[in-house]
């Protein structure tokens, strides 16, 4: 239903992350404006989401200062949710995403809002890679989701 906002995620997001998907992270910087990075996310259950968040960035910055995120997660159909929660960085590396440098962190999830609008349909986001660069690339997207997955904090 639209713009219900549920304490855990619903099952058909879970179903939807588990695997694995790009999302948007959005932190809020010192100055109280809003931030955004692209990410890559994963669920574990209907209360917890790993992300990767770049070294140096922002993102991180603005994570450390705070733990607070939201993570827009656009699928298929009409899948659009906002998930928002309290982030923490639960390992320094995610060995699979080199040569990027990406820590991975966890999100005790606090909500997340159905943001679908009825008769709208949405395609998922989704990166496209180089044709020449793609298989490799693919591969090191899965490795990633695999390795945030399986890591046990």
């Amino acid at each position: 239903m639209p713009n219900e906002i549920t304490p855990t995620l619903p099952q058909k997001l879970v179903d939807y992350l588990r695997p694995g998907v790009p999302a948007l992270m959005l932190t809020t910087g010192a100055d109280g404006y809003p931030s955004s990075a692209f990410t890559w996310v994963v669920c574990l259950d209907q209360r917890r989401l790993r992300f990767g968040v770049d070294h140096g960035g922002s993102a991180m910055a603005n994570l450390q200062r705070t733990g607070q995120a939201s993570i827009q997660i656009i699928g298929p159909g009409d899948l659009t949710y906002l998930v928002k929660g309290r982030s923490r960085k639960i390992r320094e590396h995610i060995a699979a995403a080199m040569p990027a440098a990406l820590m991975l962190y966890e999100m005790d999830v606090m909500g997340a809002k159905d943001q679908s609008w009825a008769g709208v349909s949405t395609t998922a986001l989704a990166y496209e890679w180089p044709a020449e660069q793609r298989a490799a690339l693919l591969g090191m997207e899965q490795a990633v989701y695999a390795e945030m997955r399986d890591f046990a904090a």
